[in-house]
């Protein structure tokens, strides 16, 4: 059973990072005295988990986290500095700060240094996040102490609910296009004017209706999905708009 490192100041520690292309030096007083940082470690960059939810949500969240009092986002792996940067590269993670613990200094101060050799990874970190605020800890959300690699309580949504419960989320949007669309053109500025982020999957003209009609039901671009709804093509994001208005 993994102990909680709430009410005690985390390990005082120095990374070696890469900062353009060259060797630097970034100690635990700099990135924690008088500031609330959001932590969390992960046991490897490009593992299945870690690379497609953990550092991503966390990403994702970054300026909701922000506008809620928190200064940074830092995640720490024990992994060498060129493969952090590289991940984070890879990742496209610029709100999120990637902190390489080498040596397994600064998991091993926080007792979360485990064995991996049976997967080939050596000592690694336990999965765990924590809310740090003047170099002390807040909160802590540990992994359960069992086989495997759980995922159930470290996540950026977990930490966020704690911050804030109340919190605003960012809408998840994504809408399917052909190029030269202008019905999609349309739909995609009114997302822009409503203040909506948004990802478009463009499609070309091989199977394309069929592919949208797998997926909506429909033949036609755009179709806009928005928080796991299916909205439908523009009109419909109209009308969704004005729905919208008027409740806010």
């Amino acid at each position: 059973m993994f102990k909680s490192h709430e009410g005690k100041p985390v390990p005082s520690v120095t990374f070696r990072i890469r900062k353009d292309h060259d060797w630097a030096s970034v100690t635990t007083e700099q990135m924690f005295k008088g500031r609330t940082v959001v932590v969390f470690s992960l046991p490897g960059a490009f593992t299945p988990t870690c690379s497609s939810t953990h550092l991503p949500r966390y990403n994702e969240l970054a300026d909701t986290f922000f506008a809620n009092g928190v200064d940074e986002i830092v995640c720490v792996s024990v992994n060498d500095p060129f493969v952090m940067a590289e991940w984070g590269a890879d990742q496209e993670a610029d709100k999120v700060t990637l902190i390489p613990d080498g040596n397994g200094v600064f998991t091993d101060g926080m007792g979360m240094l485990v064995d991996k050799s049976d997967l080939g990874f050596g000592k690694r970190s336990w999965r765990y996040a924590m809310l740090v605020k003047d170099g002390v800890v807040v909160k802590q959300f540990i992994e359960p102490d069992k086989a495997g690699d759980p995922f159930e309580v470290s996540d950026a949504d977990t930490m966020l609910d704690f911050i804030n419960p109340k919190a605003k989320k960012p809408d998840q949007v994504a809408i399917l296009t052909k190029p030269g669309c202008p019905f999609c053109a349309k739909a995609k500025a009114l997302l822009t004017e409503m203040g909506m982020r948004y990802n478009e999957i463009p499609l070309g003209n091989a199977n394309r209706s069929q592919v949208v009609r797998a997926i909506t039901g429909q033949g036609t671009v755009p179709q806009v999905f928005i928080n796991g709804q299916h909205i439908g093509g523009s009109e419909a994001l109209e009308a969704w708009a004005g729905r919208r208005n008027k409740a806010a």
